[in-house]
């Protein structure tokens, strides 16, 4: 039951992670538009995030190793 809890976590943790990039990618975008950058620029902008960065970052980290922290740990 408790590795059932985790898959559901990992998955829970994901998919929040997913929507919370989503939604910063999506305000860049939207401030981008509202200040009439060049697509160029707020595209440099999303890739150069240090917080969009560090989700991506999270979000591979969780696909290629989905256990828990404490598993990792034993």
């Amino acid at each position: 039951m408790n590795d059932t809890l985790d898959k559901k976590e990992v998955k829970l943790t994901k998919e929040m992670l997913s929507k919370y990039k989503e939604r910063l990618e999506k305000e860049i975008f939207d401030r981008s538009m509202k200040l009439k950058m060049p697509q160029n620029k707020f595209e440099e902008i999303i890739k150069n995030n240090y917080e969009l960065n560090s989700l991506k970052k999270a979000l591979e980290e969780l696909e290629n190793n989905p256990k828990s922290p404490t598993e990792n740990n034993i």
